[in-house]
């Protein structure tokens, strides 16, 4: 038995847990945490260090050109962005420890963190959101949060995003990735929203433009954050797992099925998985 189910099974006893029981098999986990009505994390340090990417045949691959966002002012961030928006409160403080937990998990595990969760409505985008943020307020840091979910987007509602295009716009070749990109100055963070409605996402998601725009924002950013389509039973998550450095799984607690924590730890690489969060863990 894994050291996160282990952890699972003490937090139920805790009566933090009501319905979620138990998770498949993984790695050893560090820790978990069972913070009140906000997100518990249970981490484990991938295997292997992310490699540069390299050319086959010249070494180390030519640095993408630099991406120069728009800059919005006074961006109206939704409420539950507690990181911005109450970022003295108990909530605002439990997304930074996520957020110290995640960039200890292990400083070999790279700059690209994907997102994602077993169903709808288990807290994804708003994890991705107050992550983000969090990692943008400490000084010097870059980030950059991505809506790939280009199903069912959320995240130009919660950063109060104009209109305008996205990834969806950079994929199909109707805009730029430098268009595409939006920096709210007041929070020092970088949205690349979802953009247009797109007919076939998946087949979107797996072109090259899609692994072009990931490795130009590693190159121009400390970390990304990608909030995608829950892992079953769409083909997203997989076609995104291999371009990413991490995943992080959020499930929500009281909620979220055992078979559905099965089903989606299984389609995820587990060199790759890094942590379980359990949001409204309460």
């Amino acid at each position: 038995m894994s050291r996160i189910q282990n952890l699972l099974d003490k937090a139920d006893r805790e009566g933090v847990i009501r319905r979620v029981r138990t998770v498949a098999d993984a790695a050893p986990a560090l820790d978990i945490a069972t913070l009140d009505a906000e997100p518990a994390f249970a981490a484990r340090r991938p295997p292997h260090a992310a490699e540069p990417v390299m050319s086959a045949a010249t070494g180390p691959a030519v640095e993408p050109e630099p991406a120069h966002p728009r800059v919005l002012r006074g961006a109206r961030l939704h409420p539950r962005l507690v990181a911005a928006t109450s970022s003295t409160g108990v909530a605002a403080e439990q997304y930074r420890a996520l957020r110290t937990r995640i960039l200890n998990a292990d400083h070999r595990a790279g700059r690209v963190v994907m997102v994602t969760s077993p169903g709808r409505k288990e807290g994804r985008s708003l994890t991705v959101g107050n992550l983000g943020l969090t990692m943008a307020q400490e000084s010097q840091r870059r980030v950059c949060v991505v809506d790939a979910d280009l199903r069912s987007p959320q995240l130009d509602r919660l950063f109060g995003v104009p209109e305008g295009p996205g990834l969806c716009d950079v994929l199909m070749g109707a805009a730029r990735l430098e268009e595409a990109l939006l920096t709210l100055e007041e929070h020092q963070i970088t949205i690349l929203p979802a953009g247009r409605a797109a007919a076939h996402p998946a087949e979107l998601l797996g072109t090259t433009g899609m692994r072009r725009a990931i490795e130009t924002l590693r190159s121009q950013f400390d970390w990304v954050v990608i909030d995608t389509p829950s892992a079953k039973p769409l083909a997203d998550v997989g076609i995104l797992t291999p371009l990413v450095d991490s995943v992080v799984l959020v499930v929500r607690a009281g909620v979220t099925s055992t078979p559905a924590i099965h089903d989606a730890i299984a389609t995820i690489d587990g060199s790759k998985l890094i942590g379980i969060v359990l949001n409204e863990a309460a």
